[in-house]
């Protein structure tokens, strides 16, 4: 590095996933370097950019700020694009010294070194140390003594020993400031209390990686009061199993329940570790406050072998089943594609096992052959082909063809849109009853009549979502479309309130305006505060516009409120009567309720 210690101006950079999301790695190096003594001798600045921002806007921006030092963190989402704007980087700023880091470089820094002249140095595994130490290589640090970075020397490249690990996580400062929390204004925020994880799962590069090391509770206290202190939106814990250890996670917990604060607080979790004590705690906990993601990856037990997971499905469906019944959670669980000796019928018993517990969100993920990572080792055991580039995601192994594991990915995007929307709550346990019964096969042939229409080339609007429902449940259930067209009204109104009304469906009022045939009851209805109180509490009439803000009444041909109140395993009757229907917006969540008879007509 030919300029003097005094005149670095480092830039950090990061190229996320989403707009949304935030980079915690830039902020650890950072504040790590500043508490180093190294704030007074250099400028550091950050910038985050996403995987969509245009590469010569991004150098551009870049140039401008004419950093010596460029440090970037990989990984396999943004991969790709890194080598690429290292390369024209280097062509405009041929005296900057360009750093890598991050666990997409730590596992074959050589193999980049030698392929990409752009890169100047690769810092492996966790960088704080390192990152400080390089720095100090102008002032006449040797770079051989730098932890875990690899460079050339000469013609050869040259690893200091293994990827770095931080025993003391105490050690490091907390990585944010003041102004950090303004920048972030509205974007995830991420945190951790815990380094390195509990089990060996051979997909993971948490598996090299023996023990886990934890922050002081004293500390977590005081971070996550900073956080709470500043009104963040949501805290996302990037622990790899956040409740390793109960006398760790367990006060946290607690101690967030308690805070008067708006901040979720995001946990990746492993569901049969909770005991009764840790249950009956999470029923009392503030709605909203936290939101967990249980990664399931498969219930077939060979599988799990394979992977060296542990997992006691039994004790995981009970209590994701206990929370999920008080709904005061928000419930992510996941599952993996590709995964040794999972054919489509057992992926889909998996499927089907994981689906029954009724999450809010069921991700379908794809295997990823990490660099470094037990499954990569043994590609050639489960005779997997996978892309050779980042992100190595599966195309097929010994028992799934490509031409299924394609197919499954057209139904995670269905799925998504579908399910994972929220927008189809209660018409689909009658749609898939109504189909074959089993879940997977209703998706499975859904994103069949997708790819058949050419709809997962193309983006769908909400009307268009609601429209291809009714068109495929049509196909094989004609005589049941009436009551399907009214469920899928149902879910509308509570999903899009009244700002999305598909024309095909059978509203009272249509779009045009046409005569509402219940008008009178309607306006008579609101205009009677002891009738309406019986509903809503502390009932006033206003205005017109106020109560269409915040409220809707629509007369159904079909009594589905009391099929979902009284459903009954398997049965898909649904009494067919004409029912008023009041529904609110004017809370946190749509609510509905029936109006009585008596009270409305």
């Amino acid at each position: 590095m030919p300029v003097e210690v005094n005149e670095l101006k480092i830039l950090l950079i990061a190229l996320n996933a989403q707009y949304i999301h935030s980079s915690l790695a830039l902020r650890s190096l950072r504040s790590y370097c500043e508490s180093e003594s190294l704030k007074q001798d250099n400028e550091f600045m950050i910038r985050e950019y996403t995987i969509n921002n245009d590469l010569l806007a991004m150098l551009s921006d870049i140039y401008r700020l004419k950093p010596e030092v460029i440090g970037i963190a990989c990984y396999i989402w943004n991969m790709n694009l890194i080598l690429n704007l290292a390369s024209l980087i280097k062509k405009v700023l041929p005296n900057g010294k360009i750093v890598l880091g991050g666990p997409e470089v730590s596992y074959d820094p050589d193999t980049i070194l030698e392929k990409y002249p752009a890169i100047d140095y690769i810092v492996m595994g966790e960088g704080e140390e390192a990152f400080a130490a390089l720095l100090k290589v102008p002032a006449g640090y040797k770079e051989e003594r730098v932890p875990g970075l690899c460079y050339r020397r000469g013609a050869d490249v040259v690893a200091n020993g293994l990827p770095n690990i931080i025993p003391d996580l105490n050690s490091l400062p907390f990585p944010y400031v003041t102004t950090d929390i303004y920048d972030l204004k509205d974007k995830i925020i991420y945190y951790e209390s815990s380094r390195g994880c509990p089990f060996s799962c051979q997909y993971c590069l948490s598996s090299i990686t023996q023990g886990v090391r934890f922050l002081s509770l004293e500390r977590v206290f005081n971070d996550l009061e900073f956080f709470i202190r500043h009104d963040v939106k949501q805290v996302k814990f990037v622990d790899r199993t956040f409740n390793a250890r109960k006398d760790h996670y367990f006060p946290i917990l607690k101690f967030l329940a308690n805070q008067s604060c708006r901040t979720n607080f995001h946990f990746e979790i492993a569901a049969d570790m909770w005991d009764r004590e840790v249950l009956s705690f999470l029923q009392t906990v503030p709605p909203g406050r936290f939101q967990f993601e249980i990664g399931i990856q498969s219930t077939n037990q060979s599988t799990l072998c394979a992977i060296q997971r542990q997992n006691n499905w039994e004790r995981i469906a009970n209590n994701v089943r206990c929370l999920h019944k008080h709904g005061n959670i928000h419930l992510h669980l996941d599952l993996i594609v590709g995964l040794p000796y999972e054919d489509m019928n057992k992926f889909a018993r998996s499927f089907n096992d994981v689906y029954s517990l009724q999450p809010d969100m069921l991700q379908i993920g794809f295997l990823k052959l990490l660099k470094g990572s037990g499954i990569r080792r043994e590609a050639a055991k489960y005779g997997y082909v996978y892309m050779d580039s980042a992100p190595y995601e599966v195309l097929a192994n010994n028992c799934l063809s490509y031409d299924e594991i394609r197919r499954l990915k057209i139904m995670e995007e269905v799925f998504n849109q579908v399910y994972n929307s929220g927008r189809f709550r209660y018409s689909l346990p009658w749609m898939i009853l109504k189909h074959t019964g089993s879940a997977f096969k209703f998706y499975y042939d859904l994103a069949a009549y997708w790819e058949e229409r050419g709809l997962h080339l193309v983006s769908h609007g909400v009307k268009s979502l609601y429209l291809y429902m009714a068109q495929f449940f049509e196909k094989g259930h004609l005589q049941d479309m009436n009551l399907y067209l009214e469920f899928l009204k149902f879910d509308a109104l509570l999903a899009d309130k009244v700002l999305v009304r598909p024309e095909f469906l059978p509203w009272n009022q249509s779009a045009q305006h046409e005569s509402d045939p219940w008008e009178k009851e309607k306006a008579s209805y609101w205009r009677d505060a002891d009738r309406v109180s019986r509903y809503v509490k502390n009932y006033s009439f206003t205005t017109w516009r106020d109560i269409k803000k915040k409220y809707h009444i629509e007369v159904f041909n079909y009594d589905i409120p009391s099929y979902i109140q009284e459903r009954l395993p398997g049965s898909t009757t649904v009494q067919q009567k004409e029912v008023a229907i009041l529904f609110s917006y004017a809370g946190n969540s749509p609510a509905f309720q029936t109006i009585k008879p008596e009270d409305f007509w």
